[in-house]
């Protein structure tokens, strides 16, 4: 038989084996076991933000309840920090996610809504009312919230695609209620949030790092650089006294700026989950 008889009667059964590799899912590049360590460290630090998150926040209503105005202002912005950090995890808890950390523009009636809690509740009476009356209650419920919070993240499980992927959706947020300036409407310490999402997304990178050099050193180096780029936007408006200054006075240029770094930056982490066969 010549070589071209021979290579067409075998050409159909070769396109189906081409065919059924190419349909077949493809097997993740670490090994299940791999990912355990820094999933469980992660965990643990999540952990620890939780629990700081909880001491400051005791120490707004604290600020609030004995009527001290400025301090309960000043405590706000360095804890929700916490909070913004491990926003990966807290969203999978909705209820809780949403009681925290809603929006006036979830409401009806906006600020006037009873049903409008949380963190941004109390930045609406500490910075736009200019007082702490009536947030008594409303203090109460977030450490209320905050403590169930804890609980919940104890007893969690916590899924590693959640957390690899949770690196590009933290810059994504930033991208686009951080930069818009829609967030921190009320204090403008949107710039506070900024930083706490760029940690968070910082620490994912850094446990999964080891993982990430293994499959694709370029793909580190790159992510590493986009960091470093977004670290000087925020340096160049940190407060002498330390944390930043009101978004206010970030001009419209200089916002517009920070959208190429920062999305060049979300996009590299968005391909950790295909990078390490988490898709």
């Amino acid at each position: 038989m010549s070589l071209i008889r021979q290579f067409r009667r075998a050409l159909p059964s070769a396109l189906v084996l081409v065919g059924a590799l190419l349909s077949a899912p493809l097997a993740a590049k670490v090994a299940p076991g791999d990912i355990v360590a820094p999933i469980a460290d992660y965990k643990i630090w999540v952990g620890q933000e939780t629990q700081a998150l909880l001491a400051k926040t005791q120490g707004i209503v604290a600020a609030i309840k004995a009527g001290e105005l400025d301090k309960a202002k000043a405590l706000y912005a360095p804890a929700r920090m916490h909070y913004e950090r491990i926003e990966p995890i807290a969203e999978l808890f909705s209820d809780l996610d949403k009681s925290i950390d809603v929006r006036a523009d979830d409401f009806e009636k906006k600020e006037a809504d009873p049903a409008f809690s949380g963190f941004h509740r109390l930045e609406y009476g500490l910075f736009a009312k200019n007082s702490t009356e009536g947030l008594a209650p409303v203090a109460d419920k977030l450490v209320a919230d905050i403590e169930a919070l804890q609980g919940r993240i104890k007893s969690l499980t916590v899924p590693p695609e959640k957390v690899v992927g949770g690196a590009a959706a933290l810059i994504e947020e930033v991208a686009k209620t951080k930069i818009s300036g829609e967030e921190d409407r009320y204090s403008r310490t949107d710039l506070w949030d900024f930083q706490a999402n760029v940690e968070g997304a910082r620490k994912i990178h850094d446990l999964l790092r080891p993982l990430t050099t293994q499959e694709s050193p370029k793909l580190v180096q790159r992510i590493d650089a986009n960091f470093a780029k977004v670290g000087k936007l925020l340096e160049k408006y940190a407060a002498p006294g330390g944390g930043f200054v009101s978004y206010d006075k970030v001009s419209k240029k200089d916002r517009n700026a920070m959208r190429g770094p920062v999305n060049a930056l979300a996009e590299d982490l968005s391909k950790l989950r295909g990078t390490l066969g988490l898709n």
